[in-house]
């Protein structure tokens, strides 16, 4: 915007020297017409190179008026050509080409995360989704957020308001497996849960929230789970205080980014190879390093830690494992192969 604004006061400054410049031709040359005034001052200024069609020769004020035309009125459009440059290679042009390249990459997510917020919040999901690998698009007003992620291979960049339903959808969002709405500002984080919920009734939503009495609202609007980081940050709190090696523990898999292992969670879906056989038959220690922690057999459903190598896993199961990040993808393209 402020490129635009110093572009357009030395387009009105050059406007303005033409006119003055042409006036004084007129009058000093004493017998030059309006049209061949206008004319000497633009070959001028382009420096084109053809004869003066007006004659200076006769009249030294005339002339002098001539160097001074040159001089500023060159300099001024070497200016004007600079900002002009700037301004469509760094602003229209530029801008069109990054929102192009940024809607290519978008079209080739499926399953994504859509991240609603570039901010405080916003920053730190999508840090911890970048460890884990996932493709996500995050959609903020301010573009200056969206720069410094835009390089990053899995994430692609959307600006414009999160609570407008074309921007969720420049995202991807028909796609998406998830939204995230990470904004400041309660009220517009349940205005996004409500858009999602209402016209793709599938995706999965989760909402930040400070107010408790807010939580329930988000619920009943369509939200699947809500997050207070104030009520996260308490429970931080008490866990170093009682338990901090298995916060240390913790710490090590969600933050380090070398860290050798993660708890993630494997679907089973319809069709799987996975489905009725035991959890001793898939082999998970032998073939990937894995422990299985927990499983459920539906995602609503409630979970059964430690389970027994007897246990069968249904179509729909979520089987919670620890173990390296790496190995847990293969064991996850695994069960997710018919």
């Amino acid at each position: 915007m402020e490129l635009r604004r110093r572009l357009l006061r030395a387009l009105a400054a050059l406007g303005l020297l033409v006119v003055a410049a042409t006036i004084g031709f007129h009058f000093l040359s004493r017998g030059a017409s309006w049209l061949d005034s206008l004319y000497m001052v633009v070959i001028s200024l382009t420096g084109v190179g053809y004869a003066e069609i007006v004659d200076t020769s006769h009249s030294p004020a005339l002339r002098l008026f001539n160097i001074l035309v040159l001089v500023v009125g060159v300099s001024m459009m070497l200016y004007v050509l600079s900002l002009a440059t700037a301004f469509f290679v760094e602003g229209n042009f530029g801008s069109l080409f990054r929102m192009r390249r940024m809607e290519r990459k978008i079209a080739g997510f499926t399953g994504h995360l859509v991240v609603c917020g570039a901010g405080e919040t916003g920053t730190l999901v999508l840090d911890e989704l970048g460890k884990t690998g996932a493709s996500a698009a995050v959609v903020d007003l301010h573009a200056d957020r969206l720069v410094a992620l835009a390089e990053r291979r899995e994430l692609a960049t959307v600006e414009g308001d999160a609570t407008d339903l074309d921007t969720l959808e420049r995202a991807g969002l028909a796609r998406a497996s998830c939204v995230v709405a990470a904004l400041p500002h309660e009220k517009d984080n349940l205005v996004i849960t409500v858009l999602v919920r209402q016209n793709y009734p599938d995706i999965r939503i989760v909402a930040r929230h400070v107010d408790p009495a807010m939580a329930e609202r988000m619920k009943k609007a369509g939200a699947n789970a809500t997050v207070s980081p104030t009520a996260i940050g308490g429970m931080r709190l008490a866990s170093e205080a009682v338990r901090p090696h298995v916060v240390g523990f913790l710490d090590q898999m969600l933050k380090e980014k070398g860290s050798p292992v993660r708890i993630e969670e494997i679907r089973v879906p319809g069709g799987s190879r996975w489905i009725e056989r035991p959890l001793g038959g898939l082999e998970l220690r032998t073939r990937w390093g894995l422990t299985a922690l927990a499983v459920k057999d539906a995602p609503d459903a409630p979970f059964r830690y430690s389970p027994a190598p007897e246990e069968k896993l249904r179509s729909g199961a979520v089987l919670v494992v620890l173990g390296e990040e790496r190995r847990i993808g293969e064991a996850r393209t695994d069960a997710s192969g018919a």
